[in-house]
């Protein structure tokens, strides 16, 4: 009975401490990341454990009213690729294009901000927006924060500036 009593013992004490380690061990260990993964780049454009961010996407439209040609709209458009490039410069705006018009979508921004209502200041100093060219739609988005080097990688392959 002794023997038997022992041994039940010892399997079970056995199992609990493995039991303990096991759930020691994934409480306290986690899966190593991938070759390749780096932590300073990812922690630097604000990636998530996923390599990912949260952005504001602004869809730019056609207002109905638009500037006619001439010295007035000429400016405003140059203010707008100006504004595009301050902000490009500062982080702001990481992504930016025309669109083909269907529907009225003439463009795109996507922004590094804390929000639509944020976006929503920046793109009002736009001289499309604020001169009634265009108005602006904004969703939220969630994406790579790899986003965030396009501007430096479109330098580097840009023979000629907008």
């Amino acid at each position: 009975m002794k023997r038997w009593w022992s041994m039940t013992m010892a399997a079970g004490l056995a199992c609990v401490t493995a039991g303990a380690w096991a759930q020691d061990t994934a409480v306290t260990t986690e899966a190593a990341p991938p070759p390749g993964y780096d932590a300073a780049l990812a922690q630097q454009l604000g990636a998530d454990d996923y390599g990912m961010r949260s952005y504001v996407l602004v869809i730019l439209k056609s207002s109905g009213t638009p500037v006619p040609a001439g010295d007035r709209r000429d400016a405003m458009f140059r203010g707008h690729f100006a504004n595009m490039q301050r902000l490009a410069k500062a982080g702001t705006l990481v992504l930016a294009g025309p669109l083909d018009g269907v529907d009225g979508w003439r463009g795109l921004f996507v922004l590094a901000v804390d929000g639509v209502e944020a976006a929503k200041a920046i793109v009002a100093t736009d001289p499309v927006i604020s001169e009634g060219e265009m108005v602006a739609e904004y969703h939220s988005y969630y994406g790579s924060a790899a986003l965030m080097t396009v501007n430096d990688l479109h330098g580097k392959l840009a023979r000629k500036a907008l």
